[in-house]
């Protein structure tokens, strides 16, 4: 029944291989979705880029549909390891996030704390900032702020001992 559409699409007809796509499109979209798939729409059309680029490896041309159904489920499967292994490393990642978020800290001293970052020049705050406060280096800090690193690495230094003096070592 497809052999005719498989050998015209296999000398290089879109449309027989679009027509093939037509007659079997619902049914292949309709297997993903009941065998659990939820992204079958993006499943079955990797399947047919698939099935169009390797389309002279069919060795029956009547088993075209035999053939795609079974491109689908390997890609489907591949799709569903793809989404574990992602779900794990954002497992991992927030597991990670978890271990790094700091105390909360009390209101009074943050309060502090944003009233002796205002008192700092911009440079400084900006330096304390995301050095000390979103850990960044000092080169990405002076790639950031256009400053030399030396520059940066001064504006931290005085910012600290500022800040320390202000609010103490807290030792």
């Amino acid at each position: 029944m497809d052999g005719p559409l498989v050998r015209a699409a296999r000398n290089g007809s879109q449309s027989a291989f679009a027509r093939l796509v037509g007659a079997h499109e619902l049914a292949l979209r309709g297997f993903l979705r009941k065998s659990g798939f939820g992204d079958a729409d993006d499943i079955a059309q990797e399947a047919f880029l698939a099935a169009w680029s390797s389309l002279g490896r069919l060795r029956k041309d009547d088993g075209f549909r035999a053939w795609l159904f079974g491109i689908a489920w390997r890609k489907a499967l591949d799709h569903g390891r793809a989404a574990r292994r992602a779900a794990r490393r954002d497992q991992a990642w927030s597991e990670d996030r978890a271990e790094e978020v700091p105390r909360e800290a009390d209101p009074a001293d943050r309060m502090a704390l944003e009233a002796a970052l205002a008192d700092l020049p911009p440079d400084q705050r900006a330096c304390v900032t995301l050095c000390l406060g979103q850990g960044w280096s000092h080169g990405e800090a002076a790639q950031v702020l256009n400053l030399p690193l030396g520059t940066v690495k001064s504006h931290l230094n005085r910012g600290r001992e500022k800040l320390l003096a202000v609010l103490g070592d807290g030792s």
